[in-house]
């Protein structure tokens, strides 16, 4: 299975905002460029982050974006079941559709497949993603030093 740019962004985004301290809030274009990804994709991802909860974002001087607590504590296998949404992994209904589509064990096996894929994330949480040797790299990516 492929997790969409999207997903793949909205998960970097939650490990740096993980690793922000209390006192630093970060903003999305400080998120973008530590992530080396174009602002405009991560005002996206940050927006879709907000809207589950995940991430809260202030505006202004003293602004920035801080993980919730929801956020910290979130399940990998749930944030990306989300995120990617509930689609099929093949395109069974497509135009033309598949000629199998009312005798094919494949896509079952397929569906199968893809839960299994989130059941293996959903013990882990985002506070698990930035354990060490994650948890420094992505310290050095912000620019702080650890004990800032």
């Amino acid at each position: 299975m492929r997790l969409t740019k999207f997903t793949d962004l909205a998960l970097r985004a939650v490990m740096r905002l993980a690793v922000a301290g209390q006192d630093t809030s970060p903003t999305t274009r400080e998120v973008a460029e530590s992530m080396e990804v174009p602002y405009a994709h991560m005002a996206k991802v940050v927006t879709r982050l907000q809207h589950l909860g995940v991430v809260e974002a202030r505006r202004g001087r003293g602004g920035g974006l801080t993980l919730t607590e929801l956020g910290r504590r979130s399940s990998v296998g749930w944030l990306t079941r989300t995120l990617e949404g509930d689609d099929e992994v093949v395109a069974c209904e497509g135009d033309p559709p598949c000629p199998l589509r009312t005798a094919c064990r494949l896509r079952g096996a397929l569906r199968e497949a893809q839960e299994a894929f989130y059941r293996t994330l959903d013990p882990l949480t985002v506070a698990d993603l930035i354990e060490s040797p994650t948890g420094p790299v992505l310290v050095s990516l912000s620019g702080r030093r650890p004990g800032d």
